[in-house]
């Protein structure tokens, strides 16, 4: 088996449907590449599986989503267990010469898979990698790559010197923003959104540190992973959609489970700076903790049942067998069609032939909309090739949206 791929999916049902049809896009283009490689590197081993670990979700994720992907294998917890015991439950499963540790409300380029196997069979040295992120209105996500947060760095961005100075070498250490995040480069974190890992090197440093409930525990197996003699990396070559937070909402237990992770990682592994410096440090994440919750720095989730306006205005481009279907589908789903992309509430990519999840993703990226004078607060969605939903997002602090078909 040359690809274990580890989801953990919280309520998330639509996300984690467009998610996985990437998925089987980007494996599908991943098996093509190791047709033509050298024999050294495909030996006739089963390209990959795919673990969904369900942590209690009651919005029927496994009855809507088994028959749709045969080849998933399930497991379902009879409540949440969190991030990391979640995924530590597929790694002891797992097969693979690489673990995918994947989030679901992610879409990823045909060529991810590919593009990470081609890097670590060339860096031998390399225990993990992760890929470029962008959220769903096409900016880039800064925590794609980070670096170990010292007594300084984590000062630095407590303090907000690191948003200050967003390419200081000296202040912005923390996302590691003196770096250009056009070019692959080392990086000691990587985030638990896309984490593509040796399996040589979990099995030297254990999976993810189930005292974390959630959150920091990716910053915690990525230090184990270079404490273990692995180098992690950047890779800019291909660029995945993060939609984030959709299984967590940003309110105050947030802010609470949050930094409370942050605490738990300095006690865990607090170097350098003094016993003083890191005496003040524990004050300061708490401190950090309330001005955000006083400040109102997350935005609550939309009332339960809130539906979409009627008469939403919808433009749907892309793949055009696929739109023709779209659009017949969403006539009788509050929606109307829109007479130019400028008229629109909303416009809907669709993924198949005639347009792929890398031309999605680049589209998004580049902002080609703005050329059309679309307005900003419209959202994009993605539609994937014989799916039943869309899915999308204004930005990485806002919940995302549905369209259910």
């Amino acid at each position: 088996m040359l690809l274990s791929i580890i989801i953990v999916n919280y309520n998330v049902k639509y996300f984690l449907e467009q998610c996985l049809c990437s998925v089987e896009k980007a494996l599908r283009s991943a098996e093509l590449a190791l047709e033509s490689a050298p024999s050294h590197l495909n030996e006739g081993r089963q390209t990959a599986e795919i673990f969904i670990v369900d942590n209690r979700s009651t919005d029927g994720s496994a009855e809507w989503l088994t028959a749709r992907f045969p080849r998933v294998q399930f497991i379902l917890n009879s409540d949440n267990k969190g991030f990391a015991v979640a995924n530590n439950q597929a790694l002891v499963l797992a097969k693979g010469e690489y673990v995918l540790f994947l989030n679901p409300d992610t879409i990823l380029p045909e060529d991810s898979f590919s593009t990470c196997l081609a890097f670590m069979a060339k860096h031998p040295s390399a225990g993990a990698a992760g890929l470029r992120m962008i959220d769903g209105s096409g900016r880039f996500l800064k925590e794609s790559r980070r670096g170990f947060p010292t007594p300084w760095i984590a000062f630095c961005k407590l303090a907000g010197l690191a948003a200050l100075f967003p390419h200081s070498a000296l202040f912005a250490g923390y996302y590691l923003g003196q770096l250009p995040s056009s070019n692959d480069h080392p990086s000691p974190i990587l985030p638990g959104a896309y984490m593509f890992v040796r399996k040589q090197a979990l099995e030297k440093t254990g999976g993810f540190d189930e005292r974390f409930f959630l959150y920091a525990e990716d910053i915690d197996l990525s230090y184990r992973i270079e404490q273990a003699g692995y180098r992690n990396y950047y890779i800019a070559a291909a660029t995945i959609l993060h939609f984030k937070g959709e299984s967590t909402s940003k309110d105050s237990r947030y802010i609470k489970l949050f930094y409370k992770a942050m605490s738990q990682f300095r006690r865990k592994h607090a170097r350098g700076g003094g016993l003083l410096f890191n005496a003040l440090m524990e004050p300061a994440i708490w401190l950090r903790a309330g001005m955000q919750a006083i400040a109102g720095d997350f935005k609550r989730d939309p009332a339960p049942g809130k539906s979409s306006p009627p008469n939403l205005r919808t433009w749907v481009c892309g793949d055009e067998q696929e739109a023709i279907r779209l659009r017949a589908l969403l006539s009788n789903r509050n929606r109307i069609a829109a007479s130019d992309p400028g008229a629109a509430d909303e416009i809907i990519f669709c993924e198949g032939s005639g347009l792929s999840f890398k031309e999605i993703i680049a589209s998004l990226e580049t902002r080609l909309l703005k050329k059309e004078k679309i307005r900003q607060d419209l959202i994009c969605k993605i539609h994937a090739a014989g799916s039943a939903s869309a899915v999308g997002s204004a930005s990485k602090d806002q919940r995302g949206e549905t369209v259910v078909l």
